[in-house]
């Protein structure tokens, strides 16, 4: 049994400072910026790219692939900019892996810039987004997110959101030139709405008085 969302979800989205624009192959070049200018500082937390991942051309194709995983409703990626730049990207949310049936659930990740850190604004960004993916629109049941325990950062913006541990995960992702450890969390939604399939079936009463258990057979042994 799938559960679709109502609607999908809302392609742009507010804070107090920042805007949170869904995923558009005309924000490629300033998304092959960000990536350039933080090469070395998500290099030690994201898996290995090739050469022509810091390109126009390629971020704009991953984009033109977001947005139309964002239009179906399988994936939700947004960019993070400051609220008076519409042009400047400064963060990335993506919610990828999104399943439905009775998962209902996707994997968070995220990254900001470098310049940007230290500011609340990735807690700002995160706070809003995750309200959306446990809307009524999208209504998803669990979100995941993994870190490599050394990242104190993304363990104390998760945690000021409300996740919880789950644990280590040994050999979890191919990350700067090794396998590497993550501690996994997750936030659940508490207003998630399952559909009416999803309500127990009744069982007839005459079904349970006429169950009766079977007798229990006895296991024959051997000796020699």
């Amino acid at each position: 049994m799938d559960v679709v969302p109502i609607t999908r979800a809302v392609p742009l989205l507010l804070t107090a400072r920042l805007r949170l624009v869904a995923a558009d192959a005309h924000f490629g070049a300033a998304l092959a910026a960000f990536h350039e200018r933080n090469r070395a500082h998500l290099a030690p937390w994201d898996p290995p790219s090739s050469a022509d991942f810091y390109t126009e051309a390629t971020q704009a194709q991953r984009l033109h692939e977001a947005a139309a995983a964002f239009e179906a409703g399988t994936g939700y990626r947004y960019l993070v900019q400051p609220i008076g730049d519409a042009t400047r990207v400064i963060g990335s949310i993506h919610f990828s892996n999104l399943m439905r049936g009775a998962f209902q659930s996707c994997t968070l990740g995220y990254a900001l810039d470098q310049a940007f850190e230290g500011q609340a604004l990735m807690t700002e960004a995160l706070r809003c987004a995750i309200a959306e993916m446990f809307s009524v629109r999208v209504n998803l049941h669990r979100i995941q997110a993994a870190y490599r325990p050394e990242n104190w950062r993304s363990a104390e913006v998760l945690k000021r959101l409300g996740f919880q541990d789950e644990g280590l995960a040994s050999d979890y992702l191919f990350i700067d030139k090794e396998w590497r450890v993550h501690r996994l969390s997750a936030l659940l939604n508490k207003g998630f709405i399952a559909p009416g399939a999803w309500q127990p079936t009744e069982v007839s009463p005459d079904v349970l008085t006429t169950w009766a258990p079977i007798p229990e057979r006895r296991a024959r042994t051997s000796s020699s």
